[in-house]
């Protein structure tokens, strides 16, 4: 183990990367959240009765009453299998038993234990697919979607080892100062993403093709311009491949930011419904809430990993002596459960917050959505057309929606849009 003074030293930066992490993100979320979103505050929701039929309120709280046992089961297991191997001497022996370079066999340890942790939630995945079959959700074919499993493992294998690599060859090179260096390696590699995502992971699962000539482009083009967003195209993602649900999103930064309409979106909804959707995309694009989202990961990652700073062990290199490769690199392999382990438990704690964020600015670019439009009711019976399609449940257990509701509920945003009046057309 690392001497004392070379210890102390490490949580003395540990600590002082924590800090700058916390008001970073403090500061980013004082800053760009709408954290008051609406004038005079959210109206109340409205009353489920007022919208849907007893039949389909009971169908959503079916479906999403075993959409959540499958999800929440899923993730529990996820924890557990995370915690066993992170904490306990079974992770730890498997990662110190493999052979090769240093960062081979960190990356060999991160497929091995993601490989772990997919086996043991399978059989929820599983069961979550056959409910979404049951219920006519789901279009794709078990081997289409056997095959997206398969993409999205090694996609988090990849960006993992990447991650931890880095963290590990930080802790090599700097073991006073690796915290302060890694927590900022670690939000280059958020910001990174940002821009990589919609170039390499979303061509992984969909193909994209650009809305067509006509009257609906126009239409998107005229709101983008009434939003002040500069649009160079607007996608059209083949997702009816995978789901008869309907959705649409905004990501990526700068060049390869994109906004992107299911197809499902495009066929089956009135037009103006689909530009009530659109006006509220471009709504994300033109507050860059994408940006927003990075900046707020980017210092969360630097705070992260300075917590990693206060709870992990440095290197086995002592001041003055030259560095025991052999031993420092299998602590660092070793190491590699109980840091997966860790990030899981974080990611799970800091949902509330990162959810909370979420639906202000999902709710600003509602209001944004309700202004530019002026169409209250297409508002309305999008909200309506959206979670009838989905089988969403209308009221959701608050608990449920504080820690992992991204949006505001459907009855949230259809109370909001009756608080709006519109505007008398010429």
């Amino acid at each position: 183990m690392p001497p004392l003074d070379t210890r102390s030293a490490v949580r003395r930066v540990a600590l002082g990367t924590v800090l700058v992490g916390t008001a970073a993100f403090v500061l980013v979320a004082l800053a760009r959240v709408p954290w008051h979103p609406v004038p005079g505050g959210l109206p109340d929701p409205v009353a489920a009765s007022s919208v849907f039929t007893p039949e389909q309120i009971e169908r959503g709280e079916h479906y999403a009453t075993w959409a959540r046992v499958w999800s929440w089961s899923r993730l529990a297991v996820s924890l557990a299998v995370a915690v066993w191997l992170g904490f306990g001497e079974t992770g730890r022996r498997l990662a110190a038993g493999l052979r090769g370079w240093w960062w081979v066999r960190i990356v060999v340890a991160v497929l091995v234990l993601t490989l772990a942790g997919a086996v043991a939630t399978l059989p929820f995945g599983i069961a979550l697919r056959l409910h979404g079959l049951d219920e006519g959700l789901v279009t794709s074919s078990w081997g289409a979607w056997s095959a997206d499993q398969v993409k999205g493992l090694l996609i988090t294998v990849v960006a993992t080892s990447i991650a931890v690599v880095a963290l590990a060859a930080c802790v090599r090179r700097l073991p006073r100062l690796w915290p302060a260096v890694a927590g900022m390696v670690a939000a280059a590699l958020v910001v990174l993403g940002s821009f990589a995502y919609p170039l390499v992971v979303e061509p992984a699962f969909n193909r994209f093709a650009s809305l067509p000539d006509g009257a609906l482009r126009d239409d998107v083009l005229a709101l983008a311009d009434a939003e002040g967003v500069p649009v160079d195209d607007v996608l059209v993602a083949d997702a009816s491949r995978r789901t008869t649900t309907l959705n649409a999103y905004v990501s990526g930064l700068g060049h390869s930011r994109r906004v992107v309409l299911y197809d499902t979106l495009v066929a089956d909804t009135p037009r103006e419904e689909t530009l009530s959707v659109v006006a509220h995309e471009l709504a994300h694009a033109k507050y860059d809430d994408v940006l927003t989202g990075t900046l707020l990961g980017a210092a969360g990652a630097l705070a992260g990993v300075g917590l990693l700073g206060l709870l992990l062990p440095g290197p086995r290199r002592q001041e003055g002596l030259p560095a025991r490769g052999h031993e420092e690199a299998a602590d660092l392999v070793a190491a590699v459960p109980r840091v997966l382990a860790l990030v899981a438990i974080a990611t799970v704690l800091a949902a509330p917050v990162e959810n909370m964020v979420s639906r202000a600015l999902e709710t600003r670019a509602d209001r944004t959505a309700l202004e530019v439009t002026n169409a209250p009711q297409a508002f309305v019976d999008l909200q309506r057309r959206l979670a009838l399609r989905s089988h969403a449940d209308p009221t959701p257990p608050a608990w449920s929606q504080w820690w992992f509701g991204s949006h505001p509920t459907v009855l949230e945003r259809i109370g909001l849009a009756n608080r709006f009046v519109a505007r008398p057309t010429d």
